[in-house]
């Protein structure tokens, strides 16, 4: 098992920017995708952004333009560039790892999450 670890939450004003961080226990690699997912209060937990292993990306429609994920394979960490933050993006934000065959989810790991506050 990988362990996840999510930092970078906070209190941000509208328009705003935050950089989340998730670092991996071991190689981003064995994951076939990384991802973000966010729960708002009273919502399903929904997906943010996604990166393959190939290096393609996938965004949720409400944050294309303004979330960049990104990793930095030497650390072994993923990011998520948040910026023209808005009060709607107020969220826990867990980071999420899977290793598939097909279609067949073999793994998967969570990180804890982080909180993310879009407030005047």
């Amino acid at each position: 098992q990988v362990q996840l670890v999510e930092s970078g939450g906070g209190l941000v004003q509208p328009g705003g920017s935050l950089r989340l961080s998730c670092a991996a226990s071991g190689s981003i690699f064995s994951f076939n995708a990384m991802g973000w997912y966010r729960q708002a209060p009273g919502k399903q937990r929904e997906m943010v952004a996604s990166l393959t292993s190939g290096g393609s990306t996938n965004y949720a429609d409400s944050v294309k333009g303004r979330f960049t994920i990104s990793r930095d394979i030497a650390k072994n960490t993923v990011y998520l560039q948040m910026n023209d933050l808005k009060p709607e993006d107020t969220a826990v934000y867990s980071c999420r790892g899977t290793l598939t065959r097909g279609s067949i989810l073999v793994r998967e790991d969570w990180g804890q999450g982080t909180r993310v506050t879009v407030s005047s």
